[in-house]
């Protein structure tokens, strides 16, 4: 397993080669997708809630 420690969750995605996943559940508004992807990127459950309600909140912000 990877060690996450200082990396962007976008680094953390690709290093565990999640990005695609992660992408497919945003855009079909999976919130539980998401967060379970971001939890295994060593996110915690607050981190992951947080990070997909941010991005819901402006999807064209984050390129979705």
């Amino acid at each position: 397993m990877p060690d996450y420690a200082g990396m962007t969750v976008n680094e953390r995605l690709a290093v565990a080669g999640l990005m695609q996943a992660f992408d497919k559940a945003v855009i079909a508004r999976d919130r539980a997708g998401a967060i379970a992807v971001l939890r295994q990127v060593e996110l915690s459950d607050e981190q992951a809630a947080q990070t997909v309600e941010t991005i819901f909140a402006n999807p064209a912000r984050y390129g979705y």
